[in-house]
């Protein structure tokens, strides 16, 4: 047998001889002790698995004892049991990171309980979860045959987010495999739904709010108080990574409203944020603003005039108030900003774009050791939440919170593990993204593609002519060009990428934060 083994630590220690049977009952082996030197010489020299400790002994007292085990042994769980119900006693023993605290008399089911909810939480969990997941397994399944529009969507691609971050807290990875089946089914019937309605809604008929529609939907009617206003855009920030950075905002935000937009189509930065915040499509702006604009074969920067897209459109809406815009690519210009954000604090809006999830993801292609930290969605997360808790974009935002600011935090797109590398065969004027290639006489697979062959069905322009096209890559997906395809499709698989058509590139969160 399994003995669980508990070393319990009392100066009556004689008057527990019931609980040792009952425990022993139910696969517990107890070393009894009566004192607190004894107690750290035990723990030197065997190996327990948990330690319940009174707190009012004669010589070394249960304080200094628990100060003594958690020197030694830091991840040894302690229960503190006592008669003494002061509140300086409680706080001293939780700041000393107890696992539980409980007041005597106990009885052995109340021990019971305390040594399963700390040894086995882990286990009981696992099997909620599973068994959870299980019962609701079919119905995400039958749910995905009935979704029509794209509210539809949005929903069950929030139940699918809630059921992987649950999943992936397993150590049994079996149903996390089997959420991934129900995840690449959603996202091939996702490109069904997008390839059926994406031109009908570009053309402005119904459908959700767009990139190009997302600052004056949710953005501008933020403004209207007069409370200094952070439009903080986080560029590649999936909505899964949204939901696992939350945790550490809520220390010091509270979420107002938590909503989705669809980012436009190519899922890129220079179509999808340009479109946010010029309040136009591509198409437009390649009209209007020409001198601004640049398509996918121009040199130079694409990025370069966000700012002058902003003012334009807060100008065409009447939205008067000050604007200032910074764009984050360096730790020194984070510093910067957290430093100089009083001066900010009385304007409309500051609007900041962070650019380190975007680093994340293409570092993941060049660097291999990027590769190995984020080698999948899990991994992605974990490496944005942990880069998130350090990082000068908290600091910001912790700042931006005493200044009594309001933040609007958003991305431009989001971006998918690829992994099903597909040939695509075009001149030397083909764009180079490897979710989508815009150029002419396009040669590809079409099962993994949607096609525009006519741009302006998609409100992108035609800057190649009358045999200007647009390809998209669907699910997981990467355009990868036939010569010397094995070395490309080797490099490129296993990494995140964007600019296709998937639900984690498309269905991107806009939260409203206010100070706590």
């Amino acid at each position: 047998m399994n003995w669980i083994k508990v070393l319990w630590v009392d100066d009556e220690i004689e008057m527990l001889k019931p609980h040792f049977l009952f425990l022993k009952e139910r696969g517990y082996q107890t070393t009894p002790c009566t004192n607190g030197l004894d107690a750290l010489d035990l723990i030197d020299n065997q190996i327990f698995d948990i330690v319940l400790l009174d707190e009012n002994m004669p010589g070394l007292n249960g304080l200094e004892t628990l100060d003594g085990i958690k020197n030694k042994h830091p991840d040894l769980p302690v229960i503190m049991i006592t008669k003494n119900e002061e509140e300086h006693i409680m706080e001293e023993a939780i700041g000393a990171k107890i696992s539980d605290y409980l007041i005597k008399p106990v009885n052995p089911n109340q021990i019971l309980l305390s040594l399963k909810k700390i040894l086995n939480h882990k286990i009981l969990i696992a099997e909620k979860t599973t068994q959870n997941y299980q019962q609701q397994f079919r119905e995400i399944s039958q749910s995905l045959i009935n979704l029509e529009t794209h509210e539809d969507w949005i929903e069950h691609f929030k139940k699918l987010m809630y059921w992987e971050l649950e999943l992936e807290t397993l150590e049994d990875s079996s149903m996390f495999e089997v959420f991934e089946t129900q995840m690449q089914e959603a996202n091939i019937q996702f490109a069904k739904f997008i390839e059926k309605n994406y031109a009908i809604w570009m053309q402005g008929n119904g459908g959700p709010i767009l990139s190009h529609q997302a600052f004056q939907k949710f953005v501008l009617p933020e403004l209207r108080e007069h409370q200094p206003t952070l439009l903080l855009m986080v560029d590649n920030l999936r909505f899964d990574q949204w939901r696992t950075i939350l945790p550490e905002i809520k220390e010091y935000c509270k979420v107002v409203s938590e909503s989705t937009y669809f980012s436009i189509l190519p899922t890129a930065t220079q179509y999808a944020r340009n479109a946010f915040f010029a309040g136009r499509t591509p198409l437009d702006l390649s009209k209007i603003h020409p001198e601004w604009w640049k398509n996918d074969t121009d040199e130079g920067s694409k990025n370069l005039h966000e700012f002058d897209f902003l003012k334009a459109q807060c100008e065409r809406l009447n939205m008067k108030r000050p604007l200032s815009y910074h764009k984050i690519t360096q730790v020194q210009q984070s510093q910067q900003l957290i430093k100089n954000l009083q001066n900010y604090s009385h304007e409309g809006l500051t609007t900041v774009v962070y650019n380190f999830v975007d680093m994340i993801s293409h570092s993941k292609t060049e660097m291999e050791v990027i590769k190995e930290l984020a080698s999948d969605n899990k991994a992605y997360r974990s490496l944005t939440a942990s880069w998130f808790r350090n990082s000068p974009l908290k600091e910001l935002l912790k700042k931006a919170t005493q200044l009594g600011f309001k933040i609007l935090l958003t991305t431009d797109h989001g971006t998918i593990n690829v992994r099903h590398p597909s040939e695509v065969i075009g001149d030397k004027e083909t764009s180079m993204n490897l979710r989508y290639k815009s150029g002419k006489s396009l040669t590809y697979a079409n099962k993994d593609v949607i096609s525009c062959k006519i741009p302006e069905e998609f409100q992108l322009p035609s800057f190649y002519g009358i045999n200007s096209s647009y390809i998209f890559a669907k699910h997981d997906s990467y355009f990868v060009y036939k010569n010397n395809f094995n070395h490309y499709a080797k490099l490129f698989n296993d990494t995140f990428q964007h600019g296709g058509v998937s639900l984690e590139e498309i269905i991107i969160p806009f939260v409203v934060l206010n100070p706590r």
